[in-house]
Formats: structure tokens, sequence, C-alpha cells
């Protein structure tokens, strides 16, 4: 077997699956509002099922990963279920805490500052397919990049971008995976905040943000303290 085959096992293998409770509670929140604009950051055959509860809605896929867009199809013909594939450029994962320093303080990351195409924020996923930029989501859920490792691409952008594309909705349900990690933690602390915290079960969180695009804060209270 190849490196570059291994290494894509291996991330795969990696993955960590959503539990029963934790799958019951994502699938119960897209039925509760299907159909709906869903997007996902990531790609696992859990996630198949979601397009079909969201039946007449769409549901649109980013994923980075070529041994999973190889080899996870969705079984629909619906034309409203679309798979992306995104480059996460660097930096990795183990930058993370400069990262956060830097959202902290840069006026180009600030709540209000734009729009993600055109932000200068090192945050901002500029590069998306257009239609994320466009549409107004129901929910937003962030379970990839992979961010296991502290060279992989980690989920920074994909949690201060799935911050900003919510804003620009009325109401908008983001779900956060593997929140027993630290960069998941953080950045859900820091740019979707503890008040948005309407529900969790295991290693998922789900924040419920209303548009407040006039705000310069994503949270009203003090930004958690880091050791």
């Amino acid at each position: 077997m190849s490196k570059s085959s291994t290494n894509r096992l291996t991330t795969s293998a990696n993955t960590t699956q959503l539990t029963e409770k934790e799958f019951q509670l994502l699938s119960n929140l897209v039925t509760r509002k299907a159909p709906c604009n869903l997007l996902i950051f990531g790609l696992e055959p859990q996630y198949l099922s979601l397009s079909s509860i969201n039946a007449g809605g769409t549901t649109i896929f980013l994923e980075d990963d070529p041994y999973k867009l190889s080899t996870i199809k969705i079984k629909t013909k619906s034309n409203t279920t679309r798979i992306y594939k995104v480059e996460h450029l660097p930096p990795p994962a183990k930058e993370a805490y400069t990262l956060l320093k830097h959202g902290r303080k840069s006026p180009s990351c600030a709540a209000s500052s734009g729009q993600l195409q055109k932000s200068k924020c090192r945050l901002a996923m500029k590069n998306l397919p257009q239609e994320v930029y466009d549409l107004k989501w129901d929910v937003v859920v962030v379970d990839g990049p992979s961010g296991n490792a502290p060279e992989a691409p980690g989920r920074m952008a994909a949690i201060y971008s799935a911050a900003v594309i919510a804003r620009n909705g009325n109401e908008t349900d983001v779900v956060v995976h593997d929140v027993d990690r630290m960069i998941e933690k953080w950045f859900s602390w820091e740019f979707l905040c503890d008040e948005n915290l309407v529900s969790s079960k295991g290693k998922l969180w789900n924040f419920r943000i209303r548009g407040q695009m006039n705000s310069t804060r994503f949270c009203p209270s003090e930004p958690v303290m880091l050791v």
C-alpha cells in the first residue's frame, strides 16, 4: 500500500463517529426544521440519511478528503443534495492558539466585518462554493476537516465561518462535534457563545444563533480566559 493511501485510511480511521444519542439529537433537529437549508462541513456515512430527512430542502456537504469523496456516495435522486470538494489551506491545527488571538484582536475578524468572501480575517473561508455564501442556512454542522493531528487542517476556520454564516440568517442552529477536543471547545466558546448553547449530547453541542449583523462582537459576555 502506498504512503498516500495509508495516510487516507489513517485519517478516516481516526474520525470520531457520532454515538447513537448524538446522532439522534442531530436528526431530530433536522426533522423539526425540514425542509430546510442544511450545510455540513465533513462527509461521513452517518450523515447520508440527513439528506433524505431533509427531503425538499437543500443539503450541501463540504469535504477535503479525496478518499471519502471517492468512497462515500449519496443514494438519492434529489438534485437538492450536493457534495463539494473544498481545499482547507494552512495554517494547521497546531496554530489554533495563534489564530484565536488573531480572531480576538483583528478588526477584520469582528462579527460585523462583512462578507466572508471579502474578509481579510485569516479565519475566513473564502474559497467555498458560491451558493454557500448566497443561501441563508437553517442548520450548519461542523464535523470537518479532521483536525486529528497537529499538522492536519483544524476546524478553526470552519467554526468561525459557521458563526459568520449563521449571523447572516434569521435563526441558525450550528452543531459542532468533537467538543471534547481543545480547538473545537475554544472556538465554539469564542464565536458561537455559551449563552447560545441550547442542547448537547456527549461530544455534540448545538448552538442557536439569531441574526445580529449590527453587533461588532460574537458574544455579549467576556471571552473565555485561556491558560
